[in-house]
């Protein structure tokens, strides 16, 4: 039995219309969205400041800047992780530098960059900076232990013998004056 015409070039038109719709969304999936890939915005922003207009024309001479602005990096810093995902550092898995020197090197902003470093390496884009807790302000019995910490260690210091989430928010109250900022 003879499928009719009009069948047929109608399941053709609602295929192409299901791939126009399907390519859509993925565009919009990879989209940055408001607050993602910061730390890789804010590091491509921060190394392209660096950079002479002389060397923004080279990629390869852009790859070696930064690679030394790595080494510079803090360590343990979510920038030293940005730097491993890309290839920056000696130690890293991969070797993806191209995809950041040839679009700064045609004067591409950092969000579109990092869009674009996205679709290479998802995790660059989960990097997130920690956010500052204002411990004049917080309500410490309602923080994780892993938090209290965290503020211990900002202020390069420790809680010996801290077992109890009370133990440390004693140590984070007795250190509180040393470090917290007070508005006058």
């Amino acid at each position: 039995m003879a499928v009719p015409a009009v069948s047929v070039s109608l399941r053709r038109r609602s295929f192409s219309f299901y791939l126009l719709l399907t390519s859509a969304q993925l565009q919009v999936d990879i989209a940055l969205k408001e607050g993602d890939c910061e730390v890789c915005i804010k590091t491509v922003d921060t190394f392209s400041e660096t950079l002479s207009d002389e060397v923004k024309q080279e990629p390869k001479r852009i790859e070696d800047e930064f690679r030394t602005f790595c080494k510079n990096v803090k360590k343990e810093s979510k920038e030293q992780r940005f730097c491993y995902y890309l290839g920056g550092v000696e130690d890293s898995a991969t070797g993806i530098l191209g995809e950041l020197s040839k679009p700064l090197s045609w004067s591409m902003p950092a969000d579109k960059i990092c869009e674009k470093l996205k679709k290479k390496d998802a995790q660059i884009c989960d990097l997130r900076f920690d956010k500052q807790i204002d411990v004049n302000t917080v309500d410490l019995k309602k923080l994780k232990v892993r938090d209290l910490k965290k503020i211990l260690s900002d202020w390069d210091d420790e809680c010996d013998g801290c077992l109890e989430k009370t133990d440390f928010i004693k140590r984070i109250e007795e250190l509180k004056h040393k470090y917290a900022r007070t508005e006058l």
